[in-house]
């Protein structure tokens, strides 16, 4: 039997033109799945291709950071944001608020709660929740998550990990083993491996090939790849300073040798929608 492969792009809604790049990337390419920024200033746009794409499955990107300001004000979430009511830039402040206990998971709730509920507003079934930055790998917010996705009827949730030496890449497989045990006892599916966390934003066609070697080699009956396409120079992209070659991921996503390798491996392309039938 062939193994599943979800290639999902995140950020759709993040500006037009990572809209009309995971658009390509799913008519010409291999990107099976999005996910959905709320907070995008692109969302109305990427709801309108959203509903002209039957075939893509949806999931909702829920952010705690980032450039874009929260859907709630300042005074319904005041641990996750600063004095004018914008969130964090960084994972690396949710985790130092996290550790000092500055986190009301109630504010997580309320804010991703209303992202959520904008997503499902598109009219599309969402097949999967994760987060901007993979926030939820923290357990505070990884416990808001599990429970959005229970009471929406959410049936799948991303488990990022990484493969990095050190003490990050130790930090997050430490959190991201935690994290699959949530989602185990709540019932909800992941995929059994992953790539993309440590790749973000370089998942050129060398890269890809290497990633996904590596994913078949470990067996796993599933896997979900993260990719982040994008236009080059588009001057929307300029104010985020996260030195992504955004193009050069499109560029592999719709590259014909990509699906030749997908098939080589072994592997049939899918959504989380397919997790049921990936045992």
């Amino acid at each position: 039997m062939s193994r599943l492969l979800v290639v999902n792009a995140d950020d759709m809604g993040l500006t037009p033109g990572v809209c009309r790049a995971v658009h390509r990337g799913h008519t010409d390419g291999v990107v099976t799945s999005t996910s959905v920024l709320a907070v995008g200033t692109a969302f109305d746009e990427a709801a309108a291709r959203l509903r002209d794409l039957p075939g893509l499955a949806v999931g909702a990107h829920l952010a705690i950071v980032g450039e874009d300001p929260p859907l709630l004000s300042a005074g319904e979430i005041p641990t996750l944001v600063d004095r004018d009511g914008r969130f964090p830039l960084s994972y690396r402040t949710v985790v130092a608020r996290g550790v000092a206990g500055r986190i009301d998971p109630d504010d997580v709730r309320r804010e991703f709660a209303a992202q959520l509920e904008r997503v499902a507003g598109i009219g599309v079934r969402i097949t999967h929740l994760d987060t901007h930055q993979h926030t939820h790998l923290w357990p505070a917010v990884a416990g808001v998550v599990v429970e959005l996705a229970r009471n929406a009827g959410v049936p799948s949730v991303r488990l990022p990990t990484s493969r990095r030496r050190g003490p990050l890449g130790l930090g997050v497989r430490l959190l991201s083993g935690r994290l699959r045990a949530r989602l185990q006892r709540a019932g909800l599916r992941t995929t059994e491996d992953y790539a993309g966390l440590d790749e973000a934003g370089a998942l050129d066609r060398a890269r890809f090939t290497g990633t996904l070697g590596r994913l078949a080699r470990s067996g796993a009956a599933s896997a979900e790849v993260n990719t982040h396409p994008g236009e080059a120079g588009e001057a929307a992209l300029s104010r985020f300073q996260w030195g992504y070659r955004w193009a050069d991921e499109l560029a592999m996503l719709t590259a014909p040798a990509t699906r030749e390798l997908v098939g080589r491996l072994g592997y049939r392309l899918g959504s989380f929608a397919d997790l049921a039938g990936a045992r």
